[in-house]
């Protein structure tokens, strides 16, 4: 069972051996990488080249690690012993059952994302160890324990918003997806849109390249925001020479594809005046 990628999904080696390194180990795969990288695409496209079921827990703010377990509705419950609902002597009736406890309960092998930890609390990850370590964990109000039946392929993602836990990432196979060089960013774009112009791919990807690379930039735009662009692109039928025509004198074409704050939008109509007055 080895991950290579899939045909809608560029995976490169390094990406490739982190992903299999962590199905032989056992340990869930911590992928960290700028937002729009493609991280929670990632789980999803090593589940169907495995061909194996997907969970997705995608955390908040407000996520607490207890709901990845379960949630017990006490409320319910006395609510209805005060209605006299039968179901009230069955404790079961009012848990819930998280993604985790979803997961090891499966009768076949899944795939666990739990996408950007790093939103959640500093303590979130901590009181997550031992369940991702045993893969188990008690049910208090029931007094059962719920283990794995098949060890699921935990696949964790991280923006880096907050430093997670030594604890934690010892236990963890951790992979930094890098930012595509031009010729993966070119492989990437033609599984989205094969019959894309050679010209016009070129002189766009060179255009983003040039906008990332501008000094003062607040946010780079990410591989997901250079697809959504050439879409546009693509839609009103532009050419590479409609890019190069304005390329020095104002705003990239549809530059709310790429350009996400009015700080980095400013910046460019600075820089384009720069460039007028020095004609």
């Amino acid at each position: 069972m080895k991950f290579t990628g899939t045909d809608a999904y560029v995976a490169t080696q390094d990406l490739t051996v982190a992903v299999n390194a962590a199905i032989t180990l056992e340990r869930p795969l911590l992928v960290k990488g700028e937002p729009g990288t493609g991280k929670t695409e990632l789980a999803v496209q090593i589940s169907k080249a495995l061909n194996m079921p997907l969970l997705e827990w995608h955390i908040k703010s407000t996520t607490k690690a207890q709901q990845g377990l379960y949630e017990y509705d006490a409320v319910s419950r006395l609510r209805d012993s005060q209605l006299g609902d039968e179901r009230v002597h069955d404790v079961r009736n009012y848990i819930k059952k998280g993604k985790l406890w979803q997961a090891f309960d499966s009768p076949e092998r899944v795939i666990l994302l739990i996408d950007e930890i790093d939103k959640a609390d500093i303590e979130f990850p901590n009181d997550l160890l031992q369940e991702l370590d045993k893969m188990a964990f008690n049910v208090y109000e029931t007094g059962e324990t719920i283990s794995a039946k098949l060890r699921p392929i935990v696949i964790i993602t991280s923006n880096n918003e907050k430093e997670l836990p030594d604890a934690f990432l010892r236990r963890c196979f951790f992979h930094y997806i890098r930012f595509p060089d031009f010729d993966t960013l070119k492989a990437i774009v033609k599984t989205h849109y094969p019959n894309i112009k050679e010209q016009l791919l070129t002189t766009a990807l060179t255009q983003f390249n040039e906008i990332r690379d501008t000094q003062g930039l607040k946010k780079k735009p990410s591989t997901s925001e250079v697809l959504d662009w050439l879409k546009l692109l693509l839609a009103e039928d532009l050419t590479a020479e409609d890019l190069k025509r304005d390329a020095r004198s104002s705003l990239p074409k549809l530059h709310g594809a790429l350009l996400k704050n009015e700080q980095d939008v400013a910046l460019f109509e600075r820089l384009a005046f720069i460039a007028r007055g020095q004609r």
